[in-house]
């Protein structure tokens, strides 16, 4: 295998370290006591700032006009799809792990399927392999994120982190004989995140076939999230302290969210995409996880349980079913197959750019 050849294997391993440090850093920040919903406005506000030049430099000439019907679609899809998705994945993540929020992104994949599959926008042939398979990648990906939600098991403890295990045991016992309460309403949350996140998938393309100027479709979105996460910060976190960064991790945090994710991963993912295709990219989505929960146990001594790696291990095992269903599918198209291939690959591109925002 020559050097160019590698390549997307190269780029498909730094877009999930760069997703890994994302989970890690914002977990990081909210355990030192920032507010989730001010740490979502200034990454999408660092965001705007970054990508407002661009849009203006590349595309103010070639976009199109806006009509007052495609921006009210635009401002709800950046509301429930951006916004809510971003505060309620904060929430979720102070309440739970960088370990679980590494794993639902995992299974994204897979919930935006079953959404399309009840828009209509995906069919579903049970008699065959594929659909088969595709069936069972939904079944199973639920399972994973049941036993997440529900299973903890024995606590597996790391020699790094040992003289911190015994305090933070306690406290996770004392957890489990709670019931839990926070880690549920946290893996609630997540899910919910997940199912707004991929219900956006699965509208914006057709918000994007009105209006096709791509990176002012995504500042816009940046930027109407922006305010929308200022009003709901503003209303929750009216301590003005609250709201400083300093020279810390939080104005670390945000600056890396706002510019290395959105950024940098959007091009390396768009790279990819246009190399070998969406399925390459999202077949690699579970190395984020791996990367997660070795990092958070080391860096943050998290404790890992056992329901933690057995419901990763579900996702991504329902992660590739969906993914090989819809691999069969795509060869058993035959001469179409190039011309879907391209469609997708522009829909994904465009999912990509606006859901890293």
């Amino acid at each position: 295998m020559d050097m160019e050849s590698k390549k997307p294997y190269m780029m498909v391993t730094i877009i999930q370290v760069i997703y890994t440090i994302m989970f890690l850093i914002s977990k990081a920040v909210f355990n030192g006591g920032m507010n989730t919903f001010v740490f979502v406005f200034y990454r999408q506000a660092f965001a705007t700032i970054f990508l407002a030049p661009l849009a203006f430099f590349f595309e103010r000439k070639s976009a199109p006009p806006l009509s007052f019907v495609t921006f009210i679609k635009i401002f709800m899809l950046s509301l429930f799809g951006v916004t809510m998705s971003l505060d309620l994945n904060g929430i979720a993540l102070s309440y739970t792990s960088a370990t679980l929020a590494a794993a639902t992104t995992a299974s994204l994949p897979a919930i935006t399927f079953f959404l399309a599959l009840l828009f209509g926008m995906e069919r579903l042939k049970v008699m065959s392999i594929q659909g088969t398979a595709k069936l069972v990648g939904i079944t199973v990906c639920m399972g994973g994120v049941i036993t997440l939600a529900l299973y903890k098991g024995p606590l597996l403890k790391l020699p790094l982190c040992h003289h911190l295990y015994h305090g933070q045991e306690h406290l996770h016992r004392n957890d489990v004989s709670d019931g839990s309460t926070s880690w549920l309403k946290g893996c609630f949350l997540m899910i919910a995140s997940n199912i707004l996140w991929g219900l956006w998938l699965v509208l914006q393309g057709r918000v994007l076939k009105l209006y096709p100027s791509k990176l002012y479709f995504t500042t816009l979105h940046c930027l109407l999230s922006s305010i929308q996460s200022f009003v709901i910060a503003i209303a929750f976190e009216r301590d003005i302290s609250a709201w400083k960064l300093g020279w810390n991790l939080r104005l670390v945090a945000v600056i890396y969210c706002g510019f290395i994710v959105t950024g940098v991963a959007y091009y390396l993912q768009s790279w990819v995409i246009e190399k070998r295709g969406p399925v390459f990219l999202s077949m690699f989505t579970p190395l984020s996880l791996v990367f997660t929960l070795l990092s958070s146990a080391i860096l943050l001594c998290e404790i890992i349980s056992l329901g933690s790696i057995v419901g990763g291990l579900l996702l991504i095992i329902g992660l590739y079913c969906v993914l090989w269903g819809k691999s069969r599918e795509r060869k058993n198209s035959g001469v179409g197959d190039k011309i879907d291939l391209q469609k997708e690959n522009d829909v994904v591109c465009n999912e990509v750019k606006v859901v890293i925002s």
